[in-house]
């Protein structure tokens, strides 16, 4: 039964068993932050495939991933999304991953079923497997698609983190990520891969990291054998999992039993300044940490004085902080806080210290 109770929750850091579309009804409306969804492949194989020696390559032939038709495909494709986007919170955001198989047809289920597509991801597999038969370019890489609940929503997008990760480098669309392999690989009783399409933990980090916070729940309707939920917890975020093979499940609640999550300290990322609260330079004028009549000055050497409702006057020039610098250097703009600074015990300091001095107040308020 649905739970579309104000202010219901879904469950947190569980694997919930069950088909996915029916476990997701039953969850309640916009109560979840990220999706990560890994769907069946329907790669349609037909008979194995061997390597030159003649070896059996261990390919995606479960069941899991067979369907009778593209329109069965399809059916089933937009009725998860549906379920998909009705968890969501309004500000939610959802990635699908794909291969050529599947991730055209997943595309235009999502644009169908109201999500708005903010980027197209290219997984580039720096380790990929050869094409056996010669007959097709090797298939190195995987899509991602990554699209908001709606147009306009307001969704997570860490960038200035991503921008650390990549070494202060905007972090570009396409991703070199080796496959998973060696001591990452959960492999089963026989010692064969247990899982035939196990993410890598590094794709996760780089999605989470950028797109959710510290204590955002993720959902994986295709949980399997639990990387959404193992990178989650490492992070600091909490993961609902919805699989319906005992079997990856027993790997993945083995695999999330021995994850420890990484010091609070350590969860902190980089942000964006526009994203930092907004101080008005009236602020510091009413707290006392400037007064009225105070002189503030410029590198070049400029001066003005502080008026009492937080504006500037400089040689017959009154604005704010911005309009007066931009005056002063007969400059289309000017950014005041970096501009203007003032004098406290015989030094000079940027008028920025005092708004990121309110700031941190602000960060330590309780919520």
């Amino acid at each position: 039964m649905r739970d579309t109770a104000r202010g219901a929750t879904a469950p947190r850091n569980a694997i919930l068993r069950g088909d996915c579309i029916e476990v997701m009804a039953g969850l309640p409306d916009a109560s979840i932050d990220l999706i990560f969804a890994d769907p069946p492949y329907n790669l349609q194989l037909r008979g194995d495939l061997h390597r030159p020696d003649n070896s059996r390559v261990d390919a995606v032939d479960d069941a899991w991933d067979r369907f009778d038709s593209f329109a069965a495909y399809d059916a089933f494709t937009r009725a998860w999304l549906a379920e998909a986007r009705r968890v969501l919170k309004p500000d939610g955001a959802i990635w699908v991953i794909g291969s050529y198989h599947n991730i055209f047809r997943v595309g235009a289920a999502l644009q169908d079923t109201g999500f708005w597509i903010l980027n197209d991801v290219v997984w580039r597999k720096s380790n990929p497997m050869p094409n056996f038969r010669g007959k097709r370019f090797t298939n190195a890489h995987e899509t991602m698609i990554w699209a908001s609940r709606a147009e306009g929503a307001r969704y997570t997008f860490n960038y200035e983190a991503l921008k650390a990760l990549n070494e202060g480098i905007q972090m570009r669309s396409d991703w070199v990520i080796p496959l998973c392999t060696g001591h990452e690989r959960l492999k089963d009783a026989a010692g064969e891969k247990a899982h035939p399409t196990q993410k890598p933990e590094a794709l996760l980090h780089r999605v989470l990291v950028g797109c959710t916070d510290p204590g955002d729940l993720v959902l994986d309707p295709f949980f399997g054998t639990g990387t959404t939920g193992a990178v989650a917890r490492m992070l600091g975020r909490d993961y609902l999992g919805i699989e319906r093979d005992d079997g990856y499940i027993r790997l993945a609640e083995k695999r999330l039993a021995g994850v420890r999550p990484y010091d609070r300290s350590a969860l902190e990322v980089s942000t964006s300044k526009r994203a930092a609260p907004r101080v008005p330079f009236g602020q510091l004028v009413e707290r006392g940490m400037l007064r009225p009549g105070e002189v503030l000055t410029s590198v070049s050497g400029k001066a003005a004085k502080v008026r009492a409702d937080g504006t500037l006057v400089a040689d017959g020039v009154n604005g704010s902080i911005h309009q007066v610098g931009a005056a002063l250097e007969g400059a289309p703009s000017c950014n005041g806080w970096t501009y203007w600074c003032f004098r406290r015990d015989g030094k000079t300091v940027p008028i920025d210290v005092l708004r990121q001095q309110l700031r941190a107040e602000m960060d330590e308020r309780p919520n």
